[in-house]
């Protein structure tokens, strides 16, 4: 395995390292730290293979501050991108929800717009790429089909028909007349290479005309993205992808825990709505080829005050039954409960890290999987370890101390563990035997 991890490029290694250590989840480079969440990743992945043949799904992760929420968002945005997916995601915020009365259902839109990402554009910003990938293979079927050349002037109708098939799909859905409309606008400013009208058109996809008359003057539309439809053209947008080649659309929206946040009640109400519609949408049939996952705590989905359980017909719908309970959860049902890492799981990822550290910084890795399992030991025996403890709070001890080490060889790893930086743990956390410690986190 250590070997294995050594090859990993060291901009990838870095990003992973100096994420993890700020906190924050990186967005490359999982694959390599990827431990644990077998079952749940499984029926995630199930909800995939439904999107792809154009049903869609609608998904809560929760989970507390640091328990791997973010982690597994991020490891179903990487691999669906693999499956041919376009993943647009986005964090909620005060100046983002779902709905505002300052337009912040339409950041949040604007938001996800900006971040939609594919394989090949994964750091996001890819609408404008999506577009003209879609003509130029609109482009390439019509010469395979008709055998023009592209000089041939009989090709343009060709390729216009191609197009026409893709708008005339979207121009039954709702909204789907317009959107339809400046599609054909894109595809006609693209052939006679007019950047202007290109760039308003996807000023206009983005949500940033603000004004029915400015659209109206540039485009020829009398509709505008308003934060009480922006979800609509999400679905529109689901097609269009699957039409344009794709295989369909993921939305991530993380931090749901924002909406809890707002101090007033109605406007609390208002989000939940338009949660609650987006939720109904994917049960009835109403939206294709689109998934949502939205990440929140136990705390913004479960406060029969504030949380989502507030509002009546949501609690109805996300309730757990009276099956479920930890390390049984039925992970079919809309809500995803992250239980805590095991000690083993968080073993292996202290192994996974320790070797791509010392593939970073160049040296041979001095910890052995008996201090590993020392050192979880002892972040386990803290009070309250049981229930409390979270993934990222190992992590960033486990790599504060790897980053001592290699900065001070003369220290040791048992110099580290017994030093007053670690007096939390039990005295006896680190025996004289410590093949016998090791032989409790053997799985």
């Amino acid at each position: 395995m250590g070997e294995e991890n050594r090859k990993v490029p060291k901009r990838i290694a870095q990003t992973v390292i100096n994420s993890l250590k700020g906190g924050v989840v990186p967005r490359i480079g999982l694959p390599y730290i990827t431990v644990g969440r077998k079952n749940e990743i499984a029926a995630l992945l199930h909800d995939v293979d439904i999107i792809s043949e154009g049903g869609a799904s609608c998904r809560f992760i929760v989970g507390k501050y640091g328990s791997g929420k973010s982690f597994l968002l991020q490891t179903i945005r990487n691999y669906v991108m693999d499956r041919g997916f376009i993943v647009a995601d986005a964090d909620l915020s005060p100046e983002r929800r779902l709905m505002g009365t300052k337009g912040q259902g339409l950041a949040t839109y604007r938001e996800l717009i900006g971040n939609l990402s594919t394989k090949t554009r994964p750091e996001g910003g890819a609408l404008t790429l999506v577009l003209d990938r879609w003509i130029n293979a609109c482009r390439s079927e019509a010469a395979l089909e008709t055998g023009l050349s592209p000089a041939d002037p009989a090709l343009a109708a060709a390729v216009d028909r191609k197009i026409y098939e893709v708008t005339a799909q979207i121009n039954e859905l709702v909204h789907g007349f317009e959107f339809a409309r400046l599609l054909s606008v894109y595809y006609h400013a693209y052939l006679e290479g007019n950047d202007d009208t290109k760039a308003r058109v996807i000023r206009w996809f983005r949500g940033e005309y603000s004004l029915k008359r400015e659209a109206r003057e540039d485009l020829g539309v009398n509709i505008i993205i308003t934060d009480d439809d922006w979800y609509d053209y999400l679905k529109l947008f689901a097609v269009f992808f699957r039409l344009a080649g794709y295989t369909g659309m993921m939305i991530m929206i993380d931090e749901l825990v924002n909406i809890y946040k707002i101090p007033n009640s109605v406007t609390r109400q208002y989000n939940y709505e338009k949660l609650l519609t987006m939720y109904n949408d994917t049960l009835q049939g109403k939206a294709r080829y689109l998934g949502i996952l939205m990440g929140c705590t136990p705390q913004a989905l479960e406060d029969r005050r504030r949380g989502l359980y507030s509002y009546e017909a949501l609690r109805s719908r996300l309730a757990e039954g009276r099956f479920s309970k930890p390390n049984a959860r039925d992970l079919l049902a809309p809500v995803i409960r992250l239980d805590p890492l095991t000690a083993e799981e968080m073993l292996v990822l202290c192994e996974k890290l320790a070797d791509l550290h010392a593939g970073l910084y160049g040296y041979e890795r001095s910890l052995g999987t008996a201090d590993l399992a020392v050192f979880i030991r002892m972040e386990y025996e803290r009070i309250g370890a049981d229930t409390n403890i979270t993934p990222r709070e190992v992590i960033r001890d486990f790599i504060e101390l790897l980053d001592l080490l290699s900065q001070n060889p003369g220290l040791s790893v048992s110099d580290l563990l017994k030093s007053e930086d670690f007096s939390y743990a039990k005295s006896e956390a680190v025996s004289d035997n410590a093949d016998e410690d090791f032989a409790e986190f053997t799985v």
